[in-house]
């Protein structure tokens, strides 16, 4: 019989390693930080024109310990089984207006397995049940199929376009505004 006990314990222990967890960046976080932000593809949305050194890097990630209501902003690292995914990126946060905008990167060798879903349904739940926010706001490239799917796949829906909002490799790009009010519903 001790042994269905500890049985029990080791399966749940390992469901909990197998869980997704979205959590703060810390300082060993430096090599998946230089990966993630050295991908040229994610520069169309911000802007980042240079790749970043480790020593900027390093000097981020020791700036990166204020909160949310001070910084306006907080980046979570996802990560499972230990390992770093990508990053969901809390910017524009608004306590008094109750939102915040959203952006989401992923390593692309995680790309295309779900990860973003499951990411994106935690900040969903953390948003509400953390920062009380009434709406959570994505701006998303008119061309990146694959982020429209995802935050629409999310509940979001299209509320605007900005039309020739980012300039990228010699031309203007539209981007779409996604917007989700969390109030309306369970989540």
């Amino acid at each position: 019989m001790p042994m269905c006990g500890s049985l029990a314990l080791l399966l749940l222990f390992l469901k909990e390693i197998f869980k997704m967890r979205l959590r703060a960046l810390e300082p060993d976080d430096l090599l998946f930080l230089y990966l993630l932000e050295n991908q040229e593809e994610i520069w169309e949305m911000s802007d980042t024109q240079v790749p970043f050194s480790k020593h900027l890097l390093e000097a981020y990630l020791e700036n990166a310990r204020q909160d949310i209501y001070t910084a306006k902003q907080f980046r979570y690292v996802i990560e499972l089984q230990g390992e770093a995914l990508g990053c969901l990126d809390i910017y524009d946060f608004s306590p008094k207006h109750r939102r915040a905008c959203v952006g989401i990167a992923i390593l692309p060798q995680h790309q295309g397995k779900g990860y973003g879903s499951q990411a994106l349904a935690l900040l969903l739940q953390q948003a509400v049940r953390y920062w009380d926010l009434h709406q959570l706001i994505a701006y998303i490239p008119v061309d990146n199929l694959r982020s429209l799917r995802l935050f629409e796949k999310a509940g979001f829906s299209r509320s605007g376009l900005q039309k020739d909002w980012l300039y990228w490799q010699g031309a203007f790009k539209d981007v779409a505004v996604y917007q989700r009010r969390l109030r309306d519903e369970t989540i």
